[in-house]
């Protein structure tokens, strides 16, 4: 199993960037999909979550402007966000609990990072 994430870039303050990130290989159901992101020098704090229902958590910082989704059939979770500023500069990584077959636990998986850089 991988996780492929892509659509960082440089954008200006205000501007908005989608993420998105394919999971491939043997998958028997996602139940959760999560995005995280790394500032330099900062801990790695979650940013957003979705559940397999379409359940979604939000980190204080980006309730409002960040919308997490998820296309089950595609097992692909995208992240939009909006009104970026400075502060959301950080590598962005997708993560998620992965069943690979019926009735086994799922094991966490992590995607190789996409940088979101947010300047003038």
């Amino acid at each position: 199993v991988q996780l492929q994430a892509s659509g960082g870039g440089l954008v200006q303050p205000g501007g908005s960037l989608r993420l998105s990130c394919a999971a491939s290989g043997r998958i028997f159901n996602i139940p959760a999909l999560n995005w995280h992101r790394q500032a330099p020098g900062k801990q790695r704090e979650l940013v957003a979550s979705v559940t397999s229902s379409g359940i979604t958590n939000y980190a204080d910082s980006v309730k409002g402007r960040f919308t997490i989704s998820r296309d089950n059939a595609k097992n692909t979770v995208y992240l939009q966000m909006n009104s970026l500023s400075p502060g959301d500069t950080a590598v962005y990584y997708c993560n998620a609990d992965i069943r690979v077959h019926a009735g086994r636990p799922t094991r966490n998986y992590w995607g190789q990072g996409t940088q979101v850089t947010v300047s003038s």
